[in-house]
Order: C-alpha cells, then structure tokens, then sequence
C-alpha cells in the first residue's frame, strides 16, 4: 500500500520506519477544530477517564475534517489520525464500547487495563468483522456487528470498501484499525509475553505508568527505578515481539531517551508550542 492509500496516519508513520506523536484529546468541538492541523499523527480521544459520549465523538469527528486538507490532499481522511480510548477493558469485556466508537469512525480502539491473554484477544475480537471459517486470518474472530454506513461515509468509502479496510493492522496489511493495549499492572507484565505470541492484530501496547506506578508503590514517580524497570520490561517483551510500545508522559526531559529505547507511540501533552513533537521529530532524524 503506498503511502497516498494509506488512511491511517499512525500507521503511515510506523511504515516509514518513523515514530508516531499523538495526545490525548478531549471529546468537543472546539478541542477538534484546534487538533485539525496540530502536528500530531494522531489524537486518542479520552473516553475512560472522561464520560463516554458516543454522540459527543461523532461531532468532534466531523470537526476534524478541514476543507482545505482534503482539497489540497486529495484525502478525506482527516490529517490527524482519530483514536478512542474506550472505558475499561473489564470481566464484561466491553465489545459494544468498541463497536460503537468504530461504528463512527475513529481509526482505532485503545483498551484500558488489559491483564490476560483472554483479555487481549477480546479487544482484537472486537474491532473485527466475522469471516467465513475458511478465510484468511480467520483469528482472532471477530465479533464487531455489522453497522458500517456512518463509519463508511466518515472515511470517504462504500460500505463495500470500508470492509476491505476495517480490519486490525498489521495482521491484515491493508488494514487501517489499530488496537492499542494499555498494559498497567504487573500481572500484565507477566502475562505479555504470552498476549503478544498468542493473539495476532495487536497493533501497539501503551504503557499506563499512572495505575503502574500506583501498585508499585511510587504513584507518578515515573523516574523512580523501581518503576522505570517495570517499563523496561515492557518496553523489551514488545521489542522481542516486533509490536510497537507506546509511552503516554512524553516529555522534553525524556523524549530523546525515549527514542533510543525504541518506543515509537509517543504521547504529549497538547500545547500550542508542540515543541515536544518538533524536538521529538528532529531526534527522530525527520
């Protein structure tokens, strides 16, 4: 797929071999009118900590699309890439949370609190279409209903064509979803090696410091060694695996030292310097 295809900025990034720069956002127009032309390759929408507004997200959606991009580009794919983090991941699974923010077109679901490989393979599951047993990449099975017309029409696509691209990345190459798995407690560390090697579609891990370093012991001590250790085991289980690991507290003090450790889903706070993203981009060699 070349790059002029390709819908998903994130992705677009990783598959030139740089890293991406993203932030959280809040879910309203006025935050994704000013995020239409940040220099970020993607935003998350806060949806765990903040309310889950489906129809909130629908509107900031259409807020992200600028007129004079699309005429310049030749994309209606909004130039920063929308994601949701989604409420968290739980015993109940959460799959309808997943559909309905896919269901209006972000690029992407970011699950919270993911602790198993039964977790993982759920969130994959769920941001997926079902298949006939006999196709391709059959697993993880998807299990997302079959809604498609806003989301289509979001994209610029048929329904027809948005089936071809609404799948997990990089299990399907052409795909332009990413799950994002936010790992955030110990027993996660522990059990990520055997997410990664047993559910293929993960498309980065995100790690959550704030509740890590919490049952750590060092709450928000994120330069704490203790704490700092737990992420180096994370950040060397994904590297093993080729998944992509993502850190959400970048900062000017640690983005140089964070590219060096190989995390390429680079979280910053929004501000209307952005200098992190364009000291990180220069590290970056781009």
């Amino acid at each position: 797929m070349t790059d002029s295809q390709r819908l998903n900025g994130v992705i677009r990034a990783w598959e030139q071999g740089k890293p991406a720069f993203t932030a959280f956002a809040k879910v309203d127009r006025q935050t994704a009118t000013e995020m239409t032309d940040a220099p970020y390759d993607g935003i998350v929408y806060e949806m765990e900590h903040n309310p889950y507004d489906v129809a909130g997200l629908g509107d900031a959606l259409q807020y992200m699309l600028n007129r004079k991009q699309i005429a310049a580009s030749g994309s209606v794919a909004p130039s920063v890439t929308p994601l949701a983090r989604i409420p968290a991941n739980g015993i109940e699974m959460n799959q309808a949370f997943a559909k309905q923010v896919l269901d209006r077109g972000v690029y992407g679901v970011v699950w919270p609190h993911v602790h198993t490989v039964e977790q993982a393979y759920n969130a994959v599951a769920s941001c997926r279409y079902a298949r006939p047993k006999d196709a391709p990449l059959y697993e993880p099975k998807g299990v997302r209903g079959d809604g498609p017309a806003a989301a289509a029409r979001y994209w610029g696509l048929t329904q027809a064509e948005y089936y071809a691209k609404a799948d997990v990345w990089p299990l399907a190459p052409q795909g332009e979803l990413l799950v994002g798995l936010m790992i955030e407690s110990t027993t996660a560390i522990e059990n990520l090696d055997d997410m990664l090697a047993n559910v293929p579609g993960i498309g980065f891990c995100l790690i959550g410091e704030g509740d890590l370093s919490q049952e750590l012991g060092y709450p928000r001590q994120y330069e704490h060694p203790v704490v700092v250790d737990a992420m180096r085991r994370i950040a060397e289980t994904c590297h093993r695996h080729k998944v992509v690991v993502g850190n959400p507290h970048v900062t000017a003090k640690n983005v140089e030292r964070l590219l060096q450790e190989g995390y390429r889903f680079l979280m910053s706070a929004p501000s209307r310097s952005y200098g992190v993203v364009g000291q990180g981009r220069e590290l970056a060699g781009y």
